[in-house]
């Protein structure tokens, strides 16, 4: 066995076994640990040369084989895992060393693992890591944050290991404590909503414009030629064509329709509430696979309501209004992240660049599109933007393409397919752009019923009426 290994990693699951092996495509050597011994073994014969690949499940052999400081990256389930195996490490572990969270930690429990481990004198990190399987072995988007100096000794592995966009690596230091969870966890948000708008424009062309797999996977690739370049809309055209082995036609019909989730996209709305960042693209996309989990209600529900007579429009003004909507909606979904993103990193500390983190969206990881380039010019150019839908760069692009989305959801609603991505993207946008919305109306229902006081137009100062005289 070789004395001294560049880069630890715990967790070798399919994850944790493609990160290693990419860390010694790379130039550095890397040992691993599982409770596991297939996976252990498993890691060691993919690896093939122990100088730079080995393994043990042993977390004394582990600490030993790492050169100081140690840099152990962590790739487990997220929750009490996590600090059972930081626990496990502790008393083997020494002052300076290096411990990084790979995995989908909510941020407050990386902020919590911090301060504790800084007591003892070791660095923590919480690092996104997004890209799936693949995107670990061969290059994902990694977002690291943490202590500056200690990331130092971590940057040339991250760089070496991450995605590159036009040779630039997809990642870079994000901020203090957990700057990065933050980050991937926003991330992971954007990611549902894009999800989200993708699937609502397939219901749309299969039901409005009688669409078949086979135009549906030619419409979406052309799609990806063009400006709706990403990595969301390449896979979903690939669905499309992907054979039923176990049966005829095609796969996709043979889904069921109740979508799964682990939480991540939740924790964005549901944070993004605390701070008072309206995402409701993000929100409606998390409600979206609540609702699909009600299968056996909907099938009931189904049959006691009528529904409209789907009235066909022409498949090609249908998919004209698809893909201008569709872009639409991505941009303001990614609009709605950023957003969150500027205003926690001035709640919580983290001092983040939007900028940067566009940048090492661009390649790697699931969000990314071709539209992230234009983002990072739009934040490079204005790095205190507060919405993207302020950059001048960007107006152009959306004025093009609201009249699409707005007779797009205007179709589907006469048509009773339901579309609340589409719908909440373009009220979002309507909102935001409006300098009067009727919540003067609202405040003066508080202070009837609650003397909440409220605000006026024409003088300064808080004012209370006493309405029912």
């Amino acid at each position: 066995m070789k004395d001294t290994y560049d880069f630890g990693l715990v967790g070798l699951g399919v994850m944790g076994r493609n990160f290693i092996l990419n860390v010694a495509d790379n130039g550095f050597s890397a040992f691993g640990n599982d409770l596991d011994l297939d996976k252990v073994n498993a890691l060691i014969q993919e690896g093939g040369d122990t100088q730079k690949v080995n393994a043990s499940d042993d977390a004394k052999t582990f600490i030993e084989a790492l050169s100081t400081p140690r840099k152990i990256m962590l790739l487990v389930p997220a929750g009490k895992i996590v600090d059972a195996v930081i626990e496990n490490l502790l008393p083997l572990l020494d002052k300076d060393d290096i411990i990084i969270d790979g995995g989908n930690s909510y941020f407050t429990d990386t902020d919590r693992r911090d301060s504790y481990l800084a007591e003892k004198g070791i660095h923590f990190f919480g690092a996104g890591v997004s890209g799936g399987a693949s995107g670990a072995r061969l290059g994902p988007s990694i977002m690291p944050g943490g202590n500056r100096e200690a990331y130092q000794h971590v940057k040339p592995i991250f760089e070496a290991v991450s995605a590159k966009y036009k040779g630039e690596p997809c990642v870079t230091y994000l901020g203090p404590k957990s700057a990065g969870n933050y980050v991937k966890m926003v991330h992971n948000g954007i990611e549902y909503g894009l999800m989200q708008l993708t699937s609502e424009i397939y219901d749309l062309l299969k039901k409005g414009g009688d669409f078949n797999n086979n135009e549906l996977h030619q419409t979406y690739s052309k799609w990806n030629s063009g400006r709706l370049q990403s990595f969301l809309v390449q896979i979903t055209s690939e669905i499309f064509a992907q054979d039923d082995e176990l049966g005829e036609g095609k796969l996709v019909d043979k889904i069921l329709d109740k979508a799964k989730q682990k939480g991540t996209g939740k924790w964005t709305s549901q944070n993004a509430m605390d701070l008072g960042i309206p995402v409701p693209s993000i929100d409606i996309a998390v409600s979206m696979r609540e609702i699909s989990a009600l299968k056996d209600e909907r099938i009931t529900a189904d049959k006691l309501y009528d529904r409209p007579a789907i009235e066909h429009m022409d498949k090609i003004t249908l998919e004209k209004l698809a893909e201008e909507a569709l872009y639409f909606s991505f941009i303001i979904t990614y609009a709605q992240g950023l957003h969150q993103l500027a205003d926690a990193s001035n709640e919580y500390g983290y001092e983040l660049e939007i900028a940067e983190i566009a940048k090492i969206w661009r390649a790697g990881c699931i969000i990314r599109a071709g539209l992230l380039a234009d983002i990072t010019e739009a934040f490079n150019a204005d790095k205190n933007l507060p919405n993207l839908l302020l950059s001048p760069s960007f107006i152009k692009k959306v004025q093009s393409t609201v009249d699409s989305t707005r007779k797009l959801v205007a179709y589907a609603a006469k048509n009773g397919i339901p579309t609340p991505g589409l719908s909440n993207s373009l009220t979002y946008f309507d909102a935001y752009t409006s300098s009067r919305l009727p919540l003067n109306l609202i405040q003066a229902q508080r202070d009837y019923f609650g003397s909440h006081t409220y605000e006026r137009l024409d003088r300064d100062g808080v004012f209370h009426t006493e309405w029912e005289k």
